[in-house]
């Protein structure tokens, strides 16, 4: 192993879905290349505390640091979980397993990547959607709704997905989008900032998707100009399940997600490739309009 090597890198992946034997077996596969190798795991792990336990334990065993931003799966509470937690009390309970495993959550103080390409403040955030980023001529929640429902293009989390202690989803974002921008104001300016989410900040991305009413439970307009006001060196996401590398205001964002095996058995390169973060990686060939695929 190479000086270099031995530096470490900042690697990233997401929406592992271990639930598919197939997605598990992928998981079992991920080494780091060195002892000091850090992975950002940007959510969707599994759908049961188990599933997310037995995936962040064999990872935070492996490289030298685990930081992990939830998804929506995460926060599901399906029938066949014995934990039967559902809303602030689920998240406080995967928080307090991931503290056990020596993994950080967005509820840590934010580490200093200081490797090739640091340093660099890593932020895992846990924000999820308020329903804005709807179709065209839709022009609220209910209505964006209604067309979901009429054209059957409906997320689980609508069924599984329990907000409690708050009314709905969007209370929840907006205090967690109001409580995030706190600390990340209270950050050092000095350091650029890698921030991890599941969902993408912007939604731009959301716009090659094929059933575009699925936006609304991709993210909040409440984000929009966060790459540029807390100064991403990188914005790292899943969910949208279309692996990719896109720059929006000059800002690289990497949506890093393995996604299910009937997605990725159609893609030319095997899953659960690490995309790597920092230091910058060599950028691949371009594809159409400077977005690179994987």
């Amino acid at each position: 192993m190479t000086a270099e090597a031995d530096d470490g890198t900042l690697w990233a992946i997401s929406d592992l879905h271990v639930r598919y034997a197939e997605n598990r077996a992928v998981v079992e596969s991920l080494r780091p290349r060195s002892p000091r190798d850090w992975l950002l795991v940007a959510g969707d792990v599994g759908d049961t505390v188990a599933d997310v336990e037995w995936t962040l334990g064999l990872l935070a065993r492996r490289f030298a640091r685990v930081v992990w931003a939830p998804g929506n799966h995460e926060l599901w509470t399906p029938p066949s979980d014995p934990v039967t937690l559902r809303g602030v009390a689920r998240y406080q309970h995967l928080v307090a397993l991931c503290r056990r495993l020596g993994v950080l959550t967005p509820e840590d103080p934010y580490p200093v990547w200081r490797g090739p390409g640091g340093p660099a403040l890593v932020a895992p955030l846990f924000l999820l959607y308020d329903y804005s980023w709807r179709p065209a001529g839709l022009d609220s929640r209910e209505a964006a709704l209604a067309e979901a429902y009429r054209t059957g293009v409906v997320c689980t989390d609508e069924f599984m997905l329990h907000p409690e202690p708050y009314a709905d989803r969007a209370q929840w974002c907006a205090a967690r989008v109001e409580e995030t921008a706190r600390r990340l104001d209270q950050r050092d300016p000095a350091l650029p900032t890698v921030l991890v989410n599941h969902f993408p900040l912007v939604r731009e991305p959301t716009a090659i998707l094929r059933y575009p009413i699925f936006a609304q439970w991709c993210g909040t307009d409440a984000t929009a100009d966060w790459h540029v006001r807390f100064d991403a060196a990188a914005m790292v996401y899943g969910h949208l399940h279309i692996p990719r590398t896109t720059w929006h205001d000059g800002v690289r964002f990497e949506e890093v997600s393995v996604g299910y095996p009937r997605e990725w058995r159609r893609r030319p390169n095997p899953p659960g490739r690490l995309r790597q973060i920092l230091p910058v990686p060599e950028e691949p060939p371009a594809g159409p309009k400077g977005v690179f695929r994987f």
